[in-house]
């Protein structure tokens, strides 16, 4: 996907998640961000819409001092669905007049603009599941998109630690995790070294069948292993099949919480 199906897609969301907390009670509790109610989560995606919108606008070339920015957040919880859509709707003014490809600082390695509307497509997406999970809907995922959200998770939880602090401690002799998708061909491969982890890639390992081969691995469609990787489904699931080293798949899903 490219940024300017990310900055679709998250029109698209946005939209999707409205919807759903629109027509709930927001007091309801939501599983899987424990603690937070429909009215929080709403209120959260709204925050993370306009915080990212402002460093968007800004074009930050260093980490901000300060997360402070006017969100105009609404009094009353019953009118936080249209706030999200009036924040949604500011990103995606903001997404029109930046050139993805300029140069920004990101906490992940793509220090583009670009950085930043993808992130703000899987938040709002992983969010807009959250509220359909705790209304016991089943989400629906499509597959390209739940690829690149596989994707964009393994390519930046290496950078993720200095609010993911777990991550540190994904370590290992030279240990391999395989998360192959049984709807498609995609599959990504990360190696655990002794100084840290990340994914491997055809550039940074020639893509060889060595690189290929992987001392535990799990199997799901891309939408299951997306919410897997983000905590949103056991891994015991009978959505996935794992082979290999259950410690190592213990080691990894203990320290990947992003």
């Amino acid at each position: 996907m490219n940024p300017a199906q990310h900055g679709a897609a998250v029109a698209a969301e946005t939209a999707r998640f409205v919807a759903v907390v629109k027509a709930a009670d927001l007091t309801t509790p939501v599983p899987s961000c424990p603690g937070w109610t429909l009215a929080d989560l709403t209120r959260h995606t709204g925050q993370v819409h306009r915080w990212f919108t402002d460093l968007l606008r800004r074009r930050i070339q260093q980490p901000p001092t300060s997360r402070e920015v006017d969100l105009r957040l609404p009094e009353q919880p019953d009118d936080y669905p249209d706030w999200l859509s009036e924040s949604a709707a500011e990103a995606a003014e903001m997404f029109t007049s930046t050139d993805p490809d300029a140069p920004m600082w990101a906490w992940g390695p793509d220090q583009h603009a670009r950085f930043w509307i993808r992130r703000m497509l899987f938040e709002t997406l992983v969010h807009r599941t959250d509220a359909e999970l705790a209304l016991g809907r089943t989400p629906h995922i499509d597959r390209a998109l739940a690829a690149d959200g596989i994707d964009e998770f393994l390519t930046n939880l290496p950078f993720a630690s200095p609010f993911a602090p777990l991550t540190a401690e994904l370590r290992g002799p030279d240990r391999t995790v395989r998360f192959s998708c049984t709807d498609g061909d995609d599959d990504w491969l990360v190696r655990l070294r002794p100084d840290g982890f990340a994914l491997v890639t055809d550039t940074t390992e020639a893509g060889t069948t060595e690189a290929r081969t992987a001392d535990a691995t799990v199997r799901g469609t891309a939408a299951d292993l997306l919410l897997l990787l983000y905590g949103r489904l056991d891994r015991d699931s009978d959505a996935f099949h794992l082979e290999g080293d259950p410690d190592l798949l213990a080691h990894w899903f203990v320290h990947s919480a992003f």
